[in-house]
């Protein structure tokens, strides 16, 4: 059982940055492939940055250029550097881990953030 804790989350201003941290534990952390996703009010959750085991990464095209997702395997843990903060990236961050084999997913609890105008 893997469990993931998130961190950073908070209130910041538009224009601003903030660093969300995941910290894995319970698995091998290097051979999950590792997400940010959100969740805004009323909206369905949506993926946000994902990094591979090999370190390959993909982007949502809002955030594409703004947000960076890191990953440091010695330290079980996944980064969502975010900068140039807009109040529509308001919402829920959650953290994920996805095993291809066995087939298992894990999610973290959330942390919020708030960008305000």
């Amino acid at each position: 059982q893997v469990q993931l804790v998130e961190s950073g989350g908070g209130l910041v201003q538009a224009g601003g940055s903030l660093r969300l941290s995941c910290a894995a534990s319970g698995g091998i952390f290097r051979l999950f492939a590792m997400g940010w996703y959100r969740q805004a009010p009323g909206k369905q959750r949506e993926l946000v940055a994902a990094i591979a085991t090999s370190g390959s990464t993909n982007y949502a095209g809002s955030v594409k250029g703004r947000f960076t997702i890191s990953r440091d395997n010695a330290e079980s843990t996944v980064y969502l550097q975010m900068n140039s903060l807009k109040p529509e990236d308001t919402a829920i961050y959650y953290c994920n881990a996805v095993s291809i084999v066995p087939s298992v997913s894990y999610w973290g609890q959330g942390t919020q953030v708030t960008v305000s105008s």
